[in-house]
Protein backbone atom coordinates (compact mmCIF):
# COMPACT_ATOMS: atom_id res chain seq x y z
CA UNK A 1 0.00 0.00 0.00
CA UNK A 2 2.71 2.47 0.99
CA UNK A 3 4.46 1.90 -2.34
CA UNK A 4 1.40 2.74 -4.42
CA UNK A 5 0.79 5.84 -2.30
CA UNK A 6 4.32 7.16 -2.90
CA UNK A 7 4.02 6.28 -6.60
CA UNK A 8 0.79 8.28 -6.88
CA UNK A 9 2.37 11.15 -4.97
CA UNK A 10 5.38 11.31 -7.31
CA UNK A 11 3.02 11.04 -10.30
CA UNK A 12 0.97 14.03 -9.17
CA UNK A 13 4.19 15.93 -8.37
CA UNK A 14 5.46 15.28 -11.93
CA UNK A 15 2.13 16.51 -13.33
CA UNK A 16 2.52 19.67 -11.25
CA UNK A 17 6.05 20.19 -12.62
CA UNK A 18 4.69 19.85 -16.17
CA UNK A 19 1.84 22.28 -15.48
CA UNK A 20 4.22 24.86 -13.97
CA UNK A 21 6.45 24.61 -17.05
CA UNK A 22 3.47 25.11 -19.42
CA UNK A 23 2.37 28.26 -17.51
CA UNK A 24 5.94 29.61 -17.66
CA UNK A 25 6.19 28.89 -21.42
CA UNK A 26 2.95 30.80 -22.17
CA UNK A 27 3.97 33.75 -19.98
CA UNK A 28 7.36 33.99 -21.65
CA UNK A 29 5.90 33.88 -25.17
CA UNK A 30 3.72 36.89 -24.29
CA UNK A 31 6.67 38.77 -22.70
CA UNK A 32 8.97 38.02 -25.68
CA UNK A 33 6.50 39.32 -28.28
CA UNK A 34 5.85 42.48 -26.22
CA UNK A 35 9.58 43.13 -25.73
CA UNK A 36 10.49 42.65 -29.41
CA UNK A 37 7.81 45.16 -30.46
CA UNK A 38 8.78 47.53 -27.62
CA UNK A 39 12.52 47.21 -28.32
CA UNK A 40 12.08 48.02 -32.02
CA UNK A 41 9.80 50.97 -31.28
CA UNK A 42 11.96 52.43 -28.50
CA UNK A 43 15.41 51.61 -29.95
CA UNK A 44 16.47 49.99 -26.66
CA UNK A 45 19.20 47.37 -26.99
CA UNK A 46 18.75 46.15 -23.43
CA UNK A 47 15.04 45.59 -24.13
CA UNK A 48 15.83 43.68 -27.34
CA UNK A 49 18.56 41.69 -25.57
CA UNK A 50 16.06 40.92 -22.83
CA UNK A 51 13.63 39.75 -25.53
CA UNK A 52 16.36 37.51 -27.02
CA UNK A 53 17.00 36.06 -23.60
CA UNK A 54 13.26 35.61 -23.09
CA UNK A 55 13.04 33.77 -26.41
CA UNK A 56 15.87 31.48 -25.27
CA UNK A 57 13.77 30.95 -22.12
CA UNK A 58 10.83 29.82 -24.22
CA UNK A 59 13.06 27.33 -26.07
CA UNK A 60 14.70 26.12 -22.83
CA UNK A 61 11.33 25.73 -21.09
CA UNK A 62 9.98 23.72 -24.04
CA UNK A 63 13.11 21.50 -23.91
CA UNK A 64 12.64 21.09 -20.15
CA UNK A 65 8.97 20.21 -20.62
CA UNK A 66 9.71 17.59 -23.32
CA UNK A 67 12.50 16.11 -21.16
CA UNK A 68 10.16 16.02 -18.15
CA UNK A 69 7.56 14.10 -20.22
CA UNK A 70 10.17 11.74 -21.73
CA UNK A 71 11.71 10.90 -18.33
CA UNK A 72 8.38 9.32 -17.30
CA UNK A 73 8.37 6.85 -20.20
CA UNK A 74 8.97 3.24 -19.27
CA UNK A 75 12.03 1.19 -20.19
CA UNK A 76 11.89 -1.25 -23.12
CA UNK A 77 14.08 -3.91 -24.75
CA UNK A 78 15.66 -1.23 -26.95
CA UNK A 79 15.83 1.38 -24.16
CA UNK A 80 16.63 -0.56 -21.00
CA UNK A 81 17.15 2.64 -18.99
CA UNK A 82 14.11 4.32 -20.56
CA UNK A 83 14.60 8.09 -20.97
CA UNK A 84 16.06 8.63 -17.50
CA UNK A 85 18.82 10.85 -18.87
CA UNK A 86 16.50 13.15 -20.85
CA UNK A 87 16.40 15.76 -18.07
CA UNK A 88 20.21 15.78 -17.67
CA UNK A 89 20.59 16.26 -21.44
CA UNK A 90 18.04 19.11 -21.31
CA UNK A 91 19.99 20.76 -18.48
CA UNK A 92 23.21 20.53 -20.54
CA UNK A 93 21.57 22.02 -23.67
CA UNK A 94 19.94 24.82 -21.66
CA UNK A 95 23.16 25.70 -19.83
CA UNK A 96 25.02 25.83 -23.15
CA UNK A 97 22.37 28.13 -24.71
CA UNK A 98 22.54 30.38 -21.64
CA UNK A 99 26.28 30.90 -22.28
CA UNK A 100 25.86 31.37 -26.07
CA UNK A 101 23.14 34.01 -25.53
CA UNK A 102 25.43 35.77 -23.03
CA UNK A 103 28.33 35.93 -25.51
CA UNK A 104 26.03 37.39 -28.20
CA UNK A 105 24.84 40.02 -25.71
CA UNK A 106 28.43 41.02 -24.83
CA UNK A 107 29.32 41.51 -28.53
CA UNK A 108 26.20 43.64 -29.07
CA UNK A 109 26.74 45.66 -25.86
CA UNK A 110 30.34 46.56 -26.81
CA UNK A 111 29.18 47.72 -30.27
CA UNK A 112 26.41 49.87 -28.78
CA UNK A 113 28.67 51.29 -26.03
CA UNK A 114 30.99 52.71 -28.71
CA UNK A 115 27.98 54.27 -30.39
CA UNK A 116 25.24 55.07 -27.82
CA UNK A 117 21.79 55.72 -29.27
CA UNK A 118 18.84 57.59 -27.87
CA UNK A 119 16.21 55.33 -26.36
CA UNK A 120 12.46 55.85 -25.82
CA UNK A 121 12.63 55.28 -22.07
CA UNK A 122 8.92 55.27 -21.10
CA UNK A 123 8.23 52.16 -23.17
CA UNK A 124 11.34 50.48 -21.75
CA UNK A 125 10.19 51.18 -18.18
CA UNK A 126 6.68 49.77 -18.65
CA UNK A 127 7.70 46.68 -20.61
CA UNK A 128 10.52 45.77 -18.21
CA UNK A 129 8.06 46.15 -15.31
CA UNK A 130 5.64 43.70 -17.01
CA UNK A 131 8.53 41.28 -17.67
CA UNK A 132 9.58 41.42 -13.98
CA UNK A 133 6.05 40.43 -12.90
CA UNK A 134 5.77 37.61 -15.48
CA UNK A 135 9.21 36.15 -14.85
CA UNK A 136 8.89 36.64 -11.10
CA UNK A 137 5.75 34.51 -11.09
CA UNK A 138 7.47 31.80 -13.21
CA UNK A 139 10.50 31.82 -10.88
CA UNK A 140 8.24 31.20 -7.87
CA UNK A 141 6.53 28.31 -9.71
CA UNK A 142 9.81 26.50 -10.45
CA UNK A 143 11.83 27.41 -7.34
CA UNK A 144 11.00 24.32 -5.25
CA UNK A 145 11.81 21.73 -7.95
CA UNK A 146 15.00 23.55 -8.99
CA UNK A 147 16.68 22.43 -5.75
CA UNK A 148 16.47 18.71 -6.55
CA UNK A 149 16.36 18.47 -10.33
CA UNK A 150 18.99 19.68 -12.83
CA UNK A 151 16.48 20.08 -15.64
CA UNK A 152 14.17 22.25 -13.51
CA UNK A 153 17.23 24.15 -12.26
CA UNK A 154 18.23 24.98 -15.86
CA UNK A 155 14.72 26.29 -16.58
CA UNK A 156 14.67 28.16 -13.25
CA UNK A 157 18.08 29.77 -13.96
CA UNK A 158 16.95 30.97 -17.37
CA UNK A 159 13.92 32.62 -15.74
CA UNK A 160 15.78 33.99 -12.70
CA UNK A 161 18.48 35.63 -14.83
CA UNK A 162 15.77 36.98 -17.09
CA UNK A 163 13.97 38.52 -14.14
CA UNK A 164 17.26 40.11 -13.03
CA UNK A 165 17.85 41.32 -16.57
CA UNK A 166 14.42 42.97 -16.55
CA UNK A 167 15.22 44.67 -13.22
CA UNK A 168 18.46 45.97 -14.78
CA UNK A 169 16.54 47.18 -17.86
CA UNK A 170 14.03 48.96 -15.60
CA UNK A 171 16.86 50.75 -13.72
CA UNK A 172 18.42 51.64 -17.07
CA UNK A 173 15.10 53.01 -18.35
CA UNK A 174 14.72 55.24 -15.28
CA UNK A 175 18.30 56.53 -15.57
CA UNK A 176 17.77 57.26 -19.27
CA UNK A 177 14.46 59.04 -18.61
CA UNK A 178 15.66 61.31 -15.80
CA UNK A 179 19.41 61.67 -16.45
CA UNK A 180 19.77 60.97 -20.22
CA UNK A 181 22.46 58.37 -19.47
CA UNK A 182 21.98 56.35 -22.66
CA UNK A 183 25.26 54.41 -22.28
CA UNK A 184 23.71 52.70 -19.23
CA UNK A 185 21.73 50.51 -21.69
CA UNK A 186 24.97 48.88 -22.92
CA UNK A 187 26.64 48.60 -19.50
CA UNK A 188 23.61 46.82 -18.03
CA UNK A 189 23.43 44.45 -21.01
CA UNK A 190 27.11 43.61 -20.46
CA UNK A 191 26.59 43.02 -16.72
CA UNK A 192 23.59 40.75 -17.35
CA UNK A 193 25.62 38.72 -19.86
CA UNK A 194 28.50 38.18 -17.41
CA UNK A 195 26.04 36.96 -14.79
CA UNK A 196 24.50 34.51 -17.31
CA UNK A 197 27.94 33.03 -18.04
CA UNK A 198 28.67 32.71 -14.31
CA UNK A 199 25.37 30.90 -13.62
CA UNK A 200 25.37 28.79 -16.79
CA UNK A 201 28.93 27.49 -16.39
CA UNK A 202 28.25 25.63 -13.12
CA UNK A 203 25.18 23.91 -14.53
CA UNK A 204 27.00 23.05 -17.77
CA UNK A 205 29.86 21.51 -15.76
CA UNK A 206 27.52 19.51 -13.47
CA UNK A 207 25.37 18.12 -16.29
CA UNK A 208 28.51 17.34 -18.37
CA UNK A 209 29.93 15.28 -15.47
CA UNK A 210 26.74 13.20 -15.29
CA UNK A 211 26.62 12.68 -19.08
CA UNK A 212 30.29 11.58 -19.06
CA UNK A 213 29.62 9.02 -16.27
CA UNK A 214 32.07 10.73 -13.90
CA UNK A 215 31.97 9.69 -10.23
CA UNK A 216 29.84 12.24 -8.28
CA UNK A 217 32.06 14.81 -6.50
CA UNK A 218 30.80 13.92 -3.04
CA UNK A 219 31.74 10.23 -3.37
CA UNK A 220 35.27 9.03 -2.52
CA UNK A 221 35.93 5.71 -4.29
CA UNK A 222 38.81 4.79 -1.93
CA UNK A 223 36.52 5.18 1.12
CA UNK A 224 33.88 2.90 -0.41
CA UNK A 225 36.48 0.23 -1.23
CA UNK A 226 37.94 0.42 2.30
CA UNK A 227 34.48 0.16 3.90
CA UNK A 228 33.43 -2.84 1.78
CA UNK A 229 36.76 -4.60 2.46
CA UNK A 230 36.02 -4.40 6.20
CA UNK A 231 33.34 -7.08 5.67
CA UNK A 232 34.85 -10.33 6.96
CA UNK A 233 34.42 -12.66 3.95
CA UNK A 234 35.79 -10.16 1.42
CA UNK A 235 39.43 -10.27 0.35
CA UNK A 236 39.51 -7.58 -2.32
CA UNK A 237 37.33 -5.05 -4.16
CA UNK A 238 38.44 -4.12 -7.67
CA UNK A 239 37.27 -3.05 -11.13
CA UNK A 240 35.07 -0.34 -9.58
CA UNK A 241 32.75 1.94 -11.56
CA UNK A 242 30.55 4.57 -9.91
CA UNK A 243 28.29 6.87 -11.92
CA UNK A 244 25.15 8.91 -11.67
CA UNK A 245 22.36 7.94 -14.06
CA UNK A 246 20.11 10.88 -13.20
CA UNK A 247 19.13 12.94 -10.15
CA UNK A 248 17.70 9.92 -8.32
CA UNK A 249 20.06 7.07 -9.17
CA UNK A 250 23.73 6.48 -8.33
CA UNK A 251 25.14 3.17 -9.53
CA UNK A 252 28.04 1.10 -8.20
CA UNK A 253 29.53 -1.76 -10.20
CA UNK A 254 32.45 -3.79 -8.81
CA UNK A 255 34.19 -7.16 -8.74
CA UNK A 256 34.58 -8.70 -5.28
CA UNK A 257 37.19 -11.36 -4.51
CA UNK A 258 36.06 -13.67 -1.69
CA UNK A 259 38.28 -15.41 0.88
CA UNK A 260 36.41 -18.71 0.47
CA UNK A 261 34.33 -20.54 -2.14
CA UNK A 262 30.99 -19.44 -0.65
CA UNK A 263 27.47 -20.58 -1.56
CA UNK A 264 24.98 -18.41 -3.45
CA UNK A 265 22.86 -17.90 -0.31
CA UNK A 266 25.96 -16.72 1.60
CA UNK A 267 26.75 -14.33 -1.25
CA UNK A 268 23.18 -12.94 -1.10
CA UNK A 269 23.64 -12.12 2.60
CA UNK A 270 26.96 -10.33 1.94
CA UNK A 271 25.48 -8.52 -1.06
CA UNK A 272 22.64 -7.24 1.15
CA UNK A 273 25.26 -6.02 3.67
CA UNK A 274 27.17 -4.20 0.89
CA UNK A 275 23.95 -2.60 -0.41
CA UNK A 276 23.01 -1.33 3.06
CA UNK A 277 26.52 -0.01 3.69
CA UNK A 278 26.90 1.96 0.44
CA UNK A 279 23.35 3.30 0.61
CA UNK A 280 23.59 4.61 4.18
CA UNK A 281 27.17 5.90 3.93
CA UNK A 282 27.27 7.18 0.34
CA UNK A 283 23.68 7.38 -0.99
CA UNK A 284 24.33 4.74 -3.69
CA UNK A 285 21.04 3.02 -4.49
CA UNK A 286 21.91 0.63 -7.36
CA UNK A 287 24.58 -2.04 -6.76
CA UNK A 288 25.86 -4.62 -9.23
CA UNK A 289 28.53 -7.00 -7.86
CA UNK A 290 30.48 -9.68 -9.74
CA UNK A 291 31.66 -12.31 -7.20
CA UNK A 292 35.04 -14.00 -7.73
CA UNK A 293 37.08 -16.68 -5.96
CA UNK A 294 40.67 -17.53 -6.86
CA UNK A 295 40.35 -15.82 -10.23
CA UNK A 296 43.53 -14.46 -11.82
CA UNK A 297 43.61 -11.02 -13.39
CA UNK A 298 43.99 -7.33 -12.60
CA UNK A 299 43.00 -6.56 -8.99
CA UNK A 300 43.35 -2.76 -9.19
CA UNK A 301 40.49 -0.65 -7.90
CA UNK A 302 40.24 1.20 -11.21
CA UNK A 303 40.79 -0.86 -14.36
CA UNK A 304 40.81 0.73 -17.81
CA UNK A 305 39.03 -1.71 -20.12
Amino acid sequence: MSNSHSHNHSHSHDDLKGRNLIISILLNIVITVAQVIGGLLSGSLSLLSDALHNFSDVISLIISYIANRLSKREASFQKTFGYKRAEILAAFINAATLIIVAILLIIEAVKRFKNPQEVESDLVIWLSFIAILGNGFSVLLLKKDSKSNMNMKSAYLHLLTDMMASVAVLIGGLLMKYYQLFWVDSVLTFAIALYLIYMGYDLLKDSFKVLMLFTPDEIAVKDIVMDIQQIKAIRNVHHVHIWQLNEDEIHLEAHIDFEEDITLSQFDKILHEVEELVFHNFGINHVNIQPEYGKCGDKDVIVQD
